[in-house]
C-alpha cells in the first residue's frame, strides 16, 4: 500500500533538465514572500478574528506566524534538494509514497480552490462597501452582495454577486494567458505596505488601553471544536500567512541557497507576524475588538446567523467585528474616511493577484499530478491559440466561483486552513524522514535543530487543526474520502510508478509552469 515511492533520482533528474540561473538574493526572496503572504487574511479575517478572540487577536497573530516559521525551515531544507514542482505533494511521493502523496495533493487542491474563494468573498467586501458605496454611492443590496449565511435559508443574502464576477474575470484572465510580472508583483507591494503603514500611523495615536481590557474575552482556549479563543483565532488567522512557502520553490533561482532561503522564508514570516500584530492593535485601540457574545458568554460563531442579527442593530453596526472591510471601516470610524477608502482602493486592487496566484498553484498541482499518471492528462489539455491549460482553469474557476458566491469568508478561510495545516505535517514528516534515510545527501540547506523543529512543526498543525469549528474539521477528512474513492477507482492503476514508469517525461504542457512574481523566466540550456 505504502511502497509506491518516487525514485528520489528521478525527481532530481527532472529539476537537473531545467538549467536555471541563480540571481535572487536574500532581500528577494523576503519582497516575494511579503508580496504573496499579505492579502485577504488582515485586509478582511480582522474582523472574524477580533470575534473569535477579541483583543487575544494579537496573541493569535503571534501563534500562527510562531508555526508557521518552524514550518518554513523545514520547507526550505527539502526544498533545497528537490527544487521542483509540485511542493508538498512531490516531496511526500518521494518519502512516504504514493498514497499517502496523493492525499496530499488532493488537500492542496482543496487549499487553493477554497483559499481563492476566500480572497474573492474578501475583494467582494470591499468592492461594495468602498468602491460602489463610498465612491457612487450605489448601495447593493444585501441578496445580490452576500451569499446564505447558513443551510437552511437563515438569514443573509442569496448570491454574493461580486465574488463570483471576480473569480470568473481571473479565470477568463488565466485562459488567455496573462502572467504576473516583478514589475506588477513590486507595485502590488508597495501599496498593501503603505496602505498598511498609513494604517498603523493613523489608529495607534488614537489607541487606548481600556479597549484592550479583557484581552481573553473567550480565553486562550475556547473549547474543542468552537473556533474562538486565542487558540481558535490563530487557526483561522493562520490563513493570513498562506503563501509563504511559495518562497521555497525558488531556491533553484537562489544565489547561496544556504544563507538566502531561510533569510527569505524567515524575514518575510518574521516581517508579517511582526506588521499584522501592530496592525492589529491598532484596530483594536482605536474602536475596540471585542466580540458580541452569546446567552452563555461565549462568542457569537464567525459567520454564523446570529452573529449577523446582531450586526443588524444599531447598537453594534460600527463594531469591528460586523465589518465585511475591517481596516477601512476602523479608519471611517475614526474620521479619516479618505485615507479608509484609499486602504479600501488598496485591497480593492491588490486581492484580484491573489486570487491570480492561487489559481495559478491550483492548475500546477493538476499538471503534476496528471504527469505522474494519477489524474488525466486530457485535464491539461493546452488550447491551441492561447497555450494556456483552459480546460482544467475553466474547470477550476467556475468551483471557485460558486464557494465564493455561496459561502462567507471565514468559513472558506477555515476550511482551506484544514487542508493546509495537514500538507504543512506531511511536510515536516517528509524532512525528518529524509535527514534520517538519506543524511549525507547534498542539502543546500540544512534546517538547524531538524529533531526539535520537525515535530514541532507536526505539533503546532495538529494543535491548531484541533482548533477550528467542528464544520471545518469534518471538510478535510469528508474531501479526503472524495479523493480515496476517485484514487482506488482511478489513479491506483493509471500511476506511472506503478506501472514501472520511473523515467521522468515532462508532456507538452510543461513550459506552462506560472511565472514567479519578482523572479525572471525560467529557461533552458
Amino acid at each position: 500500500m505504502f511502497a509506491r515511492v518516487k525514485p528520489l533520482e528521478a525527481i532530481i533528474a527532472t529539476a537537473e533538465k531545467k538549467s536555471l540561473h541563480r540571481s535572487l538574493g536574500g532581500f528577494q526572496l523576503m519582497l516575494f514572500g511579503i508580496g504573496c503572504v499579505i492579502g485577504t487574511g488582515i485586509f478582511v479575517l480582522t474582523a472574524s478574528g477580533a470575534q473569535k478572540a477579541g483583543p487575544g487577536l494579537l496573541l493569535a497573530f503571534a501563534i500562527a506566524g510562531a508555526i508557521c516559521i518552524v514550518a518554513a525551515l523545514c520547507y526550505a531544507e527539502i526544498a533545497s534538494i528537490l527544487p521542483v514542482a509540485g511542493s508538498a505533494y512531490t516531496y511526500t511521493y518521494a518519502t512516504l509514497g504514493e498514497l499517502l502523496a496523493w492525499t496530499v495533493g488532493w488537500s492542496l487542491i482543496l487549499e487553493y480552490a477554497v483559499a481563492a474563494s476566500a480572497v474573492s468573498v474578501g475583494w467582494s467586501g470591499y468592492f461594495t462597501g468602498t468602491i460602489l458605496k463610498e465612491f457612487f454611492g450605489i448601495h447593493l443590496p444585501i441578496w445580490l452582495s452576500a451569499g446564505p449565511l447558513m443551510l437552511g435559508g437563515a438569514p443573509g443574502g442569496l448570491i454574493n454577486l461580486p465574488a463570483l464576477v471576480i473569480a470568473l474575470l481571473v479565470t477568463w484572465l488565466l485562459i488567455l494567458g496573462t502572467r504576473e510580472s516583478a514589475w506588477f508583483n513590486a507595485v502590488l507591494v508597495t501599496v498593501k505596505i503603505a496602505a498598511l503603514t498609513a494604517f498603523v500611523v493613523l489608529t495607534l495615536p488614537q489607541a487606548e488601553l481600556e479597549r484592550f481590557n479583557p484581552f481573553l474575552p473567550a480565553g486562550v482556549f475556547g473549547g474543542f471544536g468552537t473556533g474562538v479563543g486565542a487558540v481558535g483565532a490563530a487557526a483561522t488567522m493562520f490563513f493570513a500567512y498562506v503563501g509563504f512557502d511559495a518562497v521555497s520553490t525558488a531556491a533553484e533561482e537562489t544565489k547561496n541557497p544556504q544563507r538566502n532561503v531561510p533569510i527569505g522564508l524567515v524575514g518575510s514570516l518574521l516581517f508579517c507576524t511582526a506588521f499584522y500584530i501592530i496592525v492589529s492593535a491598532g484596530a483594536v485601540g482605536a474602536i475596540g475588538g471585542q466580540p458580541i457574545m452569546g446567552p452563555d458568554g461565549v462568542p457569537w460563531p464567525a459567520g454564523s446567523a446570529e452573529l449577523a442579527r446582531q450586526c443588524a442593530l444599531p447598537e453594534f453596526q460600527d463594531r469591528l467585528v460586523c465589518s465585511h472591510e475591517a481596516l477601512a471601516h476602523v479608519l471611517r470610524v475614526i474620521g479619516f474616511s479618505t485615507v479608509g477608502n484609499l486602504v479600501g482602493i488598496a485591497a480593492f486592487v491588490a486581492l484580484p493577484s491573489v486570487i491570480l496566484i492561487l489559481l495559478f498553484g491550483q492548475t500546477r498541482i493538476f499538471f503534476v499530478m496528471a504527469r505522474d499518471g494519477l489524474l488525466p492528462e486530457r485535464l491539461a489539455r493546452v488550447h491551441p491559440k492561447w497555450k494556456t491549460p483552459y480546460v482544467v482553469t475553466a474547470i477550476t474557476g467556475a468551483v471557485v466561483a460558486v464557494a465564493a458566491a455561496f459561502l462567507p469568508v471565514g468559513k472558506l478561510a477555515d476550511i482551506s486552513n484544514a487542508g493546509t495545516l495537514y500538507a504543512f505535517a506531511m511536510v515536516a514528516t517528509a524532512a525528518m524522514i529524509l535527514r534520517h534515510r538519506m543524511p549525507g545527501l547534498p542539502r543546500r540547506f540544512r534546517a538547524p535543530l531538524l529533531w526539535l523543529i520537525a515535530p514541532a512543526t507536526i505539533v503546532g498543525c495538529v494543535f491548531l487543526f484541533l482548533n477550528l469549528p467542528v464544520a471545518a474539521m469534518v471538510v478535510l477528512p469528508g474531501w479526503g474520502i472524495i479523493g480515496l474513492l476517485v484514487y482506488f477507482g482511478y489513479a491506483r492503476a493509471r500511476s506511472h510508478v506503478g506501472r514501472g514508469l520511473t523515467e521522468v517525461h515532462e508532456p507538452e504542457y510543461a513550459d506552462l509552469e506560472p511565472d514567479i512574481p519578482g523572479i525572471a523566466d525560467r529557461g533552458r540550456d
